[in-house]
């Protein structure tokens, strides 16, 4: 029989992780609302993208029990990151932000699979 992780429920640590990345990352957007009002002439695009985002983390985090989730979360960093558009630093925390769901991902995948020997 092959060794597991040592987690009871390996899987569901690796939906709590993710769930955590999307509350964090909806927290982030949140608090670069009023940046974007300070650098931006008019930052209504900004806010209602951010706004935008923001829901989707918190949807997902939600709702991060379903399968689906990984890849809607991989497309929700994509996203951000096009934001680039609107304000370089939106697009720089899109690859932050894509690095951590990266490593969610990682994790995931990892977690199910016996350890090295």
């Amino acid at each position: 029989m092959a060794e597991q992780s040592g987690l009871k429920d390996p899987q569901r640590a690796a939906r709590g992780l993710a769930a955590m990345a999307l509350a964090f990352e909806a927290l982030a957007l949140l608090l670069a609302i009023v940046p974007m009002w300070i650098l931006l002439d008019d930052a209504t695009v900004a806010t209602t993208a951010i706004l935008v985002l923001t829901a989707a983390c918190v949807v997902l985090a939600g709702m991060a029990g379903r399968p689906w989730v990984w890849p809607a979360g991989a497309v929700v960093q994509a996203a951000l990151i096009a934001c680039w558009a609107i304000h370089w630093a939106l697009g720089v925390a899109g690859l932050v932000f894509a690095s951590v769901w990266l490593y969610c991902w990682y994790v995931k995948t990892q977690l199910g699979k016996p350890p090295k020997r």
